[in-house]
């Protein structure tokens, strides 16, 4: 079993966000939200191990309270 990867660990972060950006430029909230979702769901297929995704929904929670 892996473990989730907490520490940074993203080469060219703000790149990667300013694409992020960029693909919700335009969009309304329900689409916006939409692609929000295809990329978690294609994120997780490729991450593909149920207990390093339960470790991210666990610590994605906890940054909510």
């Amino acid at each position: 079993m892996s473990d989730l990867i907490l520490s940074p660990n993203l080469t060219r972060a703000d790149d990667f966000y300013a694409d992020l950006l960029a693909a919700h430029q335009g969009l309304e909230q329900a689409d916006s939200d939409a692609l929000n979702a295809r990329l978690v769901l294609v994120l997780a297929n490729h991450i593909g191990d149920n207990a390093v995704l339960k470790q991210a929904l666990d610590a994605a929670a906890l940054k909510q309270e």
